[in-house]
């Protein structure tokens, strides 16, 4: 197109011949994968937005928050989708994987329902947002094969997952010391592991009366405190 333009017309394939006689390489822009899957498992299926929001007020295992993260290895990227409470703020579920095709979401779910089944009920919600995992039609059919009930955010609003974007947040601030030593997909798979262990059992919150997600569960289920927080209450 600039030969054209300076009068000098030229056809594209003896452009290819001087570049490749040259060494001349120009760069092409490598397709986004997300839009590429986007495409693929598009569909028209939105759930109903039936949380509206309401993360706490239902009690533990009501309200399950899912998304997916990217997390960068070297020059590329891992993915990490994650199942949350909203009310105890536990993971209940997660799977990195090194590819966005849907499985690693669908197995998120899966062990979930290997792990949790018996504190799940028919009221439970699985909360999401419109992205194109969790509207395809291979989601949609796992989860009506569960107890759970599909709800999703409005599109385009954050807020409406508000509380799965904050733990995004606060899990990428606190490994990003880690992120240039990582070589091998093994090495991010091992830091999260250790990471999500020390977070549901030892990561402590205001919110949760300065108890972890484990420990902040188990005292709303048996009304029980944590022994190190029975002692201190009992001395005041």
């Amino acid at each position: 197109m600039r030969l054209v333009r300076t009068g000098t017309p030229m056809n594209h394939k003896k452009v290819i011949r001087i570049m490749r006689k040259y060494g001349l390489k120009c760069p092409i822009r490598k397709a986004n994968p997300y839009r590429r899957m986007a495409k693929a498992l598009k569909t028209n299926a939105v759930a109903p937005n039936h949380v509206q929001r309401q993360f706490k007020s239902h009690g533990p295992r009501q309200v399950l928050l899912t998304d997916i993260t990217y997390i960068r290895l070297n020059d590329a990227f891992c993915y990490l989708s994650v199942i949350i409470d909203a009310y105890t703020m536990q993971v209940l579920a997660f799977q990195l994987s090194e590819s966005l095709e849907i499985d690693f979401v669908l197995e998120t779910v899966r062990q979930l329902m290997r792990n949790h089944l018996y504190s799940l009920n028919a009221t439970t919600f699985i909360h999401s947002d419109q992205g194109c995992h969790y509207t395809s039609v291979k989601f949609r059919d796992l989860i009506t094969n569960t107890i759970l009930t599909q709800s999703m955010s409005r599109r385009g609003n954050c807020w409406d997952n508000a509380p799965q974007e904050s733990f995004f947040g606060h899990m990428k601030d606190e490994l990003s010391p880690y992120i240039k030593t990582w070589k091998t997909f093994d090495d991010v798979q091992n830091r999260i592991n250790d990471w999500i262990n020390y977070y549901n059992n030892d990561r402590y919150q205001v919110q949760l009366q300065g108890m972890a997600p484990n420990e902040y569960y188990h005292y709303k289920v048996t009304n029980q405190l944590p022994s190190a927080l029975a002692i201190n209450t009992a001395k005041k």
